[in-house]
């Protein structure tokens, strides 16, 4: 059994196969974005006010609509429906928040995981669901004792909305539910175990149980056998989905560490 839940066998000469993302009915979509290699996406204040503009910036020009959001050092909660292509809508978010924290920290590179994670919300009670589990996330972290204390997710924005001030969020479908603002702290505020995308630490894994993972998951014998194009797909699969570092990579599949960073950028 593989370890890979998303690898398939492959022979070579097979395309690696690209999963499609499950659509909503709705267009609504709760939306993680994780920094690549477990990295941190965003550094000081800056970075995260940063990020919020593009996102109004990206929400303006792409007209979707913003419900929810909370910014974590390493990770982003986004509640949005769509009016295009999900995947289009992010890279108006992300691309140039990259290029600009790239910048400022004299980096290249990816910044994100190529693979953004993202979950159809479908129904009533699973949209408030949602919206809680995101605005609970510092709370859950230890981050603030009180979801008012922490400025990065789009609570305040709410309470904002309530009191007749201009927020950065579409508030009035979450607010046809609560009419009242007591009403709306009251639910957010409540103790709740749903995981939604959860965010978990990615698994280490030694040298031998890397190897084992993927020989049981793809049926080749030399990777460097392999078409260039078709192998830096695998190899940015295997990357993504066992977050092992490059140079981890690059002594399992016995190949250079330029080989693993060219297919990774």
């Amino acid at each position: 059994m593989s370890y890979l839940y998303s690898f398939v066998i492959l022979k070579q000469g097979d395309e690696m196969p690209r999963y499609p993302r499950k659509r909503s009915l709705t267009g609504v979509y709760h939306v993680m974005l994780k920094g690549i290699d477990g990295r941190d996406i965003f550094l000081d204040e800056e970075d995260k006010l940063k990020f919020i503009q593009n996102t109004i910036k990206a929400r303006k020009k792409g007209i979707f609509e913003l419900y929810a959001y909370c910014l974590m050092d390493n990770h982003v909660h986004l509640l949005i429906k769509e009016s295009e292509e999900i995947g289009t809508s992010i890279k108006r978010i992300t691309v140039g928040y990259v290029q600009w924290h790239n910048n400022k920290y004299a980096r290249t590179g990816h910044l994100f995981q190529n693979r953004f994670l993202s979950e159809p919300v479908e129904t009533e009670s699973y949209l408030l669901t949602v919206i809680k589990y995101i605005h609970q996330n510092p709370l859950k972290a230890g981050i603030v004792t009180q979801l008012a204390d922490y400025k990065w997710s789009s609570y305040l924005q709410y309470l904002n909305a309530y009191k007749g001030i201009t927020s950065n969020i579409d508030s009035p479908l979450i607010m046809e539910y609560f009419k009242h603002q007591p009403d709306f702290e009251q639910y957010m505020n409540e103790t709740t175990d749903s995981e939604c995308l959860e965010y978990k630490p990615s698994a280490k894994y030694s040298d031998e149980t890397l190897k084992q993972i993927i020989k049981e998951s793809l049926n080749i014998n030399d990777i460097l056998e392999i078409p260039k194009n078709k192998r830096s797909e695998i190899i940015k699969d295997i990357h993504q989905l066992t977050q092992a570092s490059i140079r981890q990579l690059a002594r399992v599949l016995g190949v250079g560490k330029n080989i693993i960073e060219r297919a990774l950028k």
